[in-house]
Order: structure tokens, then sequence, then C-alpha cells
């Protein structure tokens, strides 16, 4: 082995080795703070030790135990699961409208599905309290009013990986592909178009549900206590015993990681059968 393969070797090692080292600093970035709040919620006594004084599941108990732990939980469900299929619904065909006869308006659509980004929760919450007080306060401090809000914090979220699925499949020629056997714009679009970027409209519907799951400023500006979801639920806690409130935040992330899980099974099973279907013609 002469003097220059030598040095790319030792150059690809080190490659590995530096890369190894972030990936571990990176890991250990995001773990560091989950396990620790894990332990604490399981600790009976942890001041000023390394390593907590007893573990118990009394914090645990205590918060599951409360009337309000169900009804929390199964609103912020309900208001997650309905802001991301209101997402998928309302981008999935406007972002195949744009992609497909307005490739002009695409930097356009493009903006406005970025000015969430730039938006905060108490602007956005204030500026529809405003806007919709006229038509009384069960319309603005209502659930419905909270999923809308959260529909709109969630446009960057969805629109982007659909967005991404459709440029990387040939939408035009499947397109005219499907009109030349007499199939409708629905039917396309169902069968033929959302098959194909289904990626993408799964990655999205998960970014908006994780999003929706932990959003605590709009659910407390608009429906508060009338509709109290898990945030809210949380927040309460942390005003007087933080072993409570980390196991609450513990749970957040089980539920919200469980139910990716399931939403990412049932499309990989709907995306099998359908490839069966296929194949069965």
């Amino acid at each position: 082995m002469d003097e220059c393969t030598r040095g790319k070797v030792a150059a690809m090692k080190a490659g590995q080795i530096w890369r190894g080292l972030l990936i571990s600093f990176f890991l250990l970035y995001l773990l560091v703070p989950l396990l620790a709040t894990v332990a604490f919620s399981f600790a009976v006594r942890w001041d000023r030790t390394i390593l907590p004084e007893g573990l118990t599941l009394e914090w645990w108990m205590t918060v599951i135990g409360r009337r309000e732990f169900a009804s929390a939980l199964q609103h912020t469900l309900v208001v997650s699961l309905s802001a991301m299929v209101l997402s998928i619904v309302l981008v999935t065909p406007t972002a195949y409208w744009v992609h497909l006869r307005a490739p002009r308006a695409k930097t356009w659509v493009e903006l406005m599905t970025i000015l969430p980004f730039g938006i905060p929760g108490v602007v956005l919450a204030l500026a529809l309290i405003r806007t919709y007080a006229r038509f009384g306060g069960r319309l603005v401090y209502s659930p419905g009013m909270l999923v809308m809000a959260c529909v709109v914090i969630g446009l960057p979220f969805v629109y982007r990986p659909i967005a991404n699925s459709l440029n990387a499949v040939d939408v035009r020629t499947l397109t005219e592909a499907a009109q030349t056997l007499g199939a409708s714009w629905f039917s396309i679009l169902r069968r033929v178009i959302m098959p194909n970027i289904m990626p993408g409209i799964i990655s999205g519907g998960l970014l908006v549900f994780s999003l929706v799951f932990v959003e605590f400023t709009l659910a407390n500006l608009l429906v508060g206590a009338r509709y109290k979801t898990f945030p809210i639920y949380l927040v309460e806690f942390t005003r007087f015993d933080g072993r409570q409130a980390s196991a609450l935040a513990v749970m957040s992330f089980v539920i919200a990681w469980l139910t990716s899980l399931g939403l990412i099974w049932v499309a990989g099973r709907a995306g099998g059968n359908r490839e069966e279907a296929i194949g069965a013609r």
C-alpha cells in the first residue's frame, strides 16, 4: 500500500471517528434530559445526590387518579387528530392543484405556508379572538376554533413533506394516464396521486399531530379550563410538584410516540393491501 492510499485510509477512519463522536454527542444531548425526567418521575427523593433515594409509582398514580386526566387526554387526542386530518384534507388537494395547474403560484403558496413560523401563538390567538368576537364567545372560545388555529400553525409542517413527495413523482404523466382511462379528478387524487405521495402525507400528518399534542399557548388562550387539554393539565402540576409534572411529561412523550407508531402501522397496512390488490389485478 503506497503513501497516498494509506493517507486516504487514515482520513476515512478519522472521518468515521468524528462522525461517531458527533452522533454520540447528539444522542446524549437528546437522551440525557429525557432519562433524567423519567428518573425524577419515579424518585422518592432526589436533592443533591447523583442517584434518587428510592423509586416509587406514587407520582404516576396520583396524576392518573385524578378525574381530569382521562378527559384532558381525550380532548388532546381529539384536537390533535382533527387538526392532522383537516390539514391533510386541505393541503393535499391544494398542493396537487398548484403543482399541476399553477406552478407559477408555488412561490406564493410556499410563502403563505411559511408565515405561521413567524407568528407567535399569543399573537395568533389574540388575532382570532379580535376577528371572530363579533360572532360570540361560543365560536371564539370553542374546541373548533382551537382546531382551526392548530391547522394554521401546522401548515409549514404538512405542506413541505407533501410538496417534496409531489416533486419526486411525475404527477403530470400519472394524471394524464388516469384521464385517458376516464378517471375523475377525485378518483385521480384518491387512487393515483395519494398512494404515490403517501410517505409525505404520513410525515406531514405526524408532524402536525406531534406539534398540536404539546400545544399550550393556543389551548390556554382559546379554551382554557373549559376544554382542558393535556398540556394545560401538565402545567397545573408544575406549579406545586415537579415529580408529578415529570410523570405527565413522560406520559405525553410516550403517548405521542405510540400514536405515531400506530399511524405509521395503519398507513403501512393500507399501502400493503393496496399493492396486493394491484398485484392481484
